[in-house]
């Protein structure tokens, strides 16, 4: 079996003469001895890797982002090799996917890979989405994990397809998403020697990924993949890659799919059930404080139900982190909904952490985008911290109580004691709900008009309105994802698909191609900006040839339109490269959206006056199939509120836009 090797890269055993019984494993043979024998249909048992055994220890919360769903129950495949049958290490890897629950990829072929796409075809349960660039493979499989709560899963050649992969996996550790990526390698004689098309990925991608495995025995493709979804999925989820080299892919074996898991060290350090004392004595602090504030990120996107019984049972006011949008719904009428804090979170939430003197953290990791200065930070009130990474707690901000946990049972042991006390406890919070209310009142979101021309946040509210808030949501990164998270009202948790803690560009369409994979029947709407939809603009062939109904609503302002804002606001308007139009023409829209969607068959169309938008909107939901709507949206709006960089709350910024100097 693999063994583990710090701080994130496993190596299975080396190279030495199999102990197999079957002794043609040891050969790497491009065919099977066997190219005519046909063996009876026989059950094959589907197992995952959560086996009994190691479900007894609690692994679900996460820092952002939680995976406790169950895989799919994929329909049983027909079998393709008698059990004694000797097959290629693809076959065994594709075999192995298909018993972790696998029923959508998102691979991309070359050299190295092709003996995987060529087991791929053998599979009858397994589809392939076919990305056009691996970094929309593997942004895909991310929006499929976070759309389903299930492991996203990409494939990629070696050389550069194994180097695209390298954003997505940033993302996706930052993030906490849940993700296996598999790499083909030059076969094991030629690793080292610079060979072509070989990069060291395992080396490449050791700090950003949760773990990662270099195959080097055939025998160890079943536990491997069998841990690396373990590990994807347990604990703190993250991105876990296999690079697999081309001759183990070819060599021969009979597989051994009963080998336990054996991660001594990894499950030790696995979070246990929260203390009842701990619990005891946050709900003592709650009971004390007379201006409580949860404070909720990814890590409640499992624990959404426990989190709204416990408002319920408590009456304290909720705001979210851009990761955490959806674990309690957003309204502007609901007074304990404050909506998203931070650098453009609303004046109501920010200057409710400010003036807090219990701030209940959940989920959350105390990100510089949300806290600003952290000595000015949620300086008045006492700190609960619970979350599932130890590492997290007290890493940036330094809490009262911590809690090293798993979110939902800390909710759930919170709600059981707050049940049995309610009556004694007598919480009382509708003073501080009232003096937050006023601040809703007195700085609602709000934003500029121009004339006929449209404003950004307009066609979101619009798009709320023609959805009813039941959308599934993906960004990119800019303007549009904050205005996407400000002014679209999400209802429940995985309706929100963005880049959060690396903030990489190019993110929206693919992960809302990875979505729309997961969940068919939902409404899945890219919020994309001109800048970011460019930056994966060839996944619109995919979406045609793939038949996802995937929606594109573009803010085209013909700018990269964060970076001017920050221009405007710091730089005295002076624009250094971010038009991204033609200097030649500004006058005409450049470069013309709709030929690219035309190019890939996809229909389209354009919106330039308000009046016309919501008619457009509705025209584009109604469109069988994916659809890009072009809205051209003015350039000089500015996303606010806005506590620059480093500020404190006292910083806000409500005012103003491009129109005027500073």
């Amino acid at each position: 079996m693999a063994t583990i090797a710090p701080p994130s890269s496993s190596f299975s055993k080396p190279f030495l003469p199999t102990k197999s019984p079957n002794p043609l494993s040891r050969f790497a043979l491009p065919y099977s001895p066997y190219p005519n024998k046909h063996t009876p249909f026989r059950p094959l048992h589907i197992s995952n890797s959560l086996t009994p055994k190691a479900a007894a220890t609690p692994v679900t919360a996460t820092t952002t982002t939680t995976t406790t769903a169950a895989p799919p129950d994929p329909a049983s495949p027909i079998p393709r090799f008698a059990p004694d049958e000797p097959r290629k290490g693809a076959d065994v890897l594709v075999e192995a996917l298909e018993r972790q629950g696998v029923t959508t990829v998102f691979a991309y072929p070359g050299g190295a890979s092709m003996e995987i796409h060529q087991a791929l075809t053998r599979s009858t349960t397994i589809r392939n989405v076919l990305p056009r660039h691996e970094q929309g493979g593997v942004f895909a499989a991310e929006g499929y994990a976070r759309a389903s709560g299930l492991p996203g899963v990409c494939i990629a050649t070696s050389g550069p397809g194994a180097t695209n992969l390298v954003s997505g996996l940033a993302d996706a550790l930052l993030d906490s998403i849940p993700m296996v990526a598999i790499t083909g390698q030059v076969p094991r004689r030629m690793i080292g020697t610079d060979a072509f098309q070989e990069t060291p990925i395992v080396e490449v991608t050791r700090s950003i990924t949760k773990h990662n495995y270099l195959v080097l025995d055939v025998e160890d493709i079943p536990i491997i993949v069998k841990e690396a979804f373990f590990l994807a999925t347990s604990g703190r989820p993250g991105p876990v890659l296999i690079d697999i080299p081309k001759d183990v892919q070819q060599q021969l074996v009979v597989p051994d799919w009963d080998q336990p898991i054996r991660l001594t060290g990894y499950m030790s350090r696995l979070p246990k059930n929260p203390s009842e004392v701990h619990l005891e004595q946050i709900v003592r602090l709650v009971s004390e404080s007379k201006k409580p504030v949860l404070y909720v990120g990814g890590g409640c996107l499992n624990s959404s139900e426990e989190l709204r019984r416990f408002v319920e049972l408590t009456g304290i006011p909720v705001t979210s982190t851009l990761m955490g949008l959806g674990t309690y719904p957003s309204s502007d009428e609901d007074d304990l909904s404050l909506q998203m804090l931070g650098m453009h979170g609303t004046v109501y939430a920010n200057y409710a952490v400010d003036k807090a003197d219990l701030l209940l953290a959940f989920g959350v990791r105390f990100d510089d985008r949300v806290t600003g200065k952290l000595e000015a930070f949620a300086s008045r009130a006492k700190i609960v911290h619970i979350d599932i990474d130890s590492a997290e707690i007290g890493k940036n901000k330094q809490p009262h109580v911590s809690v090293c946990a798993d979110v939902k049972p800390a909710l759930q042991g919170l709600n059981r004691i707050l049940e049995g006390k309610l009556e004694k406890l007598k919480l009382d919070f509708s003073a501080w709900r009232a003096e937050l209310k006023e601040q809703k009142l007195k700085f609602p979101l709000g934003y500029k008009t121009f004339g006929e021309a449209i404003p950004p946040q307009y066609a979101i509210q619009v798009l709320d309105e023609l959805t009813e808030g039941k959308a599934i949501i993906s960004t990119g990164v800019g303007q549009h994802q904050m205005w996407a998270a400000q002014h679209y009202k999400y209802l429940r948790p995985r309706q929100w698909l963005t880049s959060g803690g690396l903030g990489a560009m190019g993110f929206g369409l693919p992960a809302a191609m990875g979505a729309a994979a997961a969940i068919p029947d939902a409404i899945v709407v890219d919020i994309d900006g001109d800048g970011s939809f460019m930056m994966n603009v060839q996944e619109l062939a995919t979406i045609k040839v793939e038949n996802l109904p995937v929606k594109i609503l573009l803010l085209n302002n013909q700018h990269l339109g964060m970076v001017v804002q920050w221009e405007d606001r710091f730089y005295k308007a002076n624009r250094a490269h971010t038009y991204l139009g033609n200097p030649a023409n500004e006058s005409e829209i450049f470069p013309n959206m709709l030929k690219f969607a035309e190019a890939c068959g996809v229909p389209a169309a354009r919106v330039t006056k308000k009046e016309d938008l919501k008619a457009a909107i509705q025209k584009m939901l109604d469109t069988p199939g994916p659809y890009l709507l072009d809205v051209i949206v003015p350039h000089q709006e500015h996303v606010l509120p806005m506590i620059p960089s480093g500020g404190a709350f006292k910083d806000v910024i409500t005012e103003g836009d491009g129109r005027r100097s500073y």
